[in-house]
């Protein structure tokens, strides 16, 4: 097949392209810069696009490097700062997939190919003639939670190679092939940050707007906060508050107050229900006649267990989910990916709504 891969510089986009070969496939890369080295997102991309070419020279590939910078801008940049005005925890990386890589790449450039492959831990189904986002062996490294917003079309398009290997399995590989970048460390962080720190760049967008961290059970202020767009629900660093461990419990936003709880085990920190709205299915809606206290699995955040619990249909977008366990950090504007019971189907997601916070 003729296949579009896209490659980020890291080791498993590079594995990911190393088994596309051996299988016979005709590969061309694809670079995505989305970040411009300057003072507004410094994504190390020569030092990426340098890896890349090394890895396009060794399999006599071409490599194309595309611009999405402003694309992502307007699509990413702009959701996750309208996302913390609000007060709410945005992830930039779901939204990156759905909108940049499997949206205006494919619209671009991936739609001339018969696939486009990447290096996500994550795999594809076929249950009765549709294809179903399937999670990866590795549950540390499952990425699923991460794709549980694109869409139908998007997924029947999509390749993941090393999406059936553990980490160590796709580690060994990249030693054994003797790959430029096999001992290359994980990237970490925002990618169109790089460098720059996190809070630097919200200060940049959206300033500060000091107010009171208060002891939630007393009341008491413990110190003050720089603006409450620089917290989110469940946060312990970064509070500057001694005689802890402190926990972010609750934001009231109107009052420009944080509210803390201290303690490893503080219940203030838990709950069992989680609120969805805007609730996407990826493929097909499972319990399109009846939802009610269905059995599931889901994850509020990216971690590497699935939390089993029972799902709600409300409403056509609005959902909720019951867990006997207690949950922690439930952040309002998060996304929470569902799965089958046996943790083996992503069938998509929805928005952590603040219903069970104060707004």
């Amino acid at each position: 097949m003729k296949i579009a891969a896209l490659i980020s510089g890291g080791v498993d986009s590079a594995v990911a392209v190393h088994r596309l070969v051996e299988q016979g496939h005709d590969v061309s890369l694809f670079y995505i810069r989305i970040g411009l080295d300057n003072d507004e997102g410094d994504c190390s991309a020569e030092e990426d696009i340098e890896m890349c070419s090394l890895i396009a020279r060794r399999y006599r590939l071409p490599l194309e490097v595309v611009s999405l910078h402003q694309e992502y801008w307007d699509n990413v940049m702009q959701y996750a700062l309208d996302t913390v005005r609000l007060g709410l925890t945005p992830n930039p990386d779901v939204m990156c997939n759905r909108m940049i890589k499997f949206g205006f790449f494919e619209q671009r450039w991936g739609h001339e190919f018969d696939r486009t492959a990447t290096g996500h831990y994550a795999s594809t189904r076929t249950i009765d003639g549709k294809i179903f986002l399937a999670t990866a062996p590795d549950p540390v490294k499952d990425q699923t939670d991460f794709l549980s917003r694109i869409t139908y079309d998007q997924l029947s398009h999509l390749m993941f190679p090393i999406g059936d290997l553990p980490k160590a399995r796709v580690r060994e590989i990249a030693r054994e092939a003797d790959l430029p970048n096999a001992f290359r460390r994980d990237s970490q962080g925002i990618c169109f940050l790089g460098k720059i720190n996190y809070n630097d760049f919200i200060r940049r967008h959206l300033g500060e707007k000091p107010g009171p961290i208060i002891e939630i059970e007393t009341g008491k202020k413990l110190g003050e906060h720089r603006g409450f767009w620089f917290h989110t629900i469940g946060q312990r660093k970064g509070l500057g508050l001694s005689g802890g461990p402190w926990y972010v419990v609750k934001k009231h936003i109107p009052d420009n107050v944080v509210y803390v709880s201290r303690g490893y085990d503080t219940e203030k920190q838990y709950g069992n229900s989680i609120h969805l709205d805007e609730m996407h299915w990826i493929t097909i809606d499972p319990w399109a006649d009846e939802c009610r206290s269905v059995e599931i699995a889901f994850k509020n955040r990216h971690m590497p267990e699935f939390i089993p619990g029972r799902l709600t249909r409300i409403n056509s977008k609005e959902y909720v989910i019951e867990s006997d366990r207690k949950i922690q950090g439930i952040a309002p504007g998060q996304f929470t990916s569902i799965y089958s019971p046996d943790n083996r189907l992503c069938f998509g997601s929805g928005v952590i709504t603040g219903r069970n916070v104060t707004l």
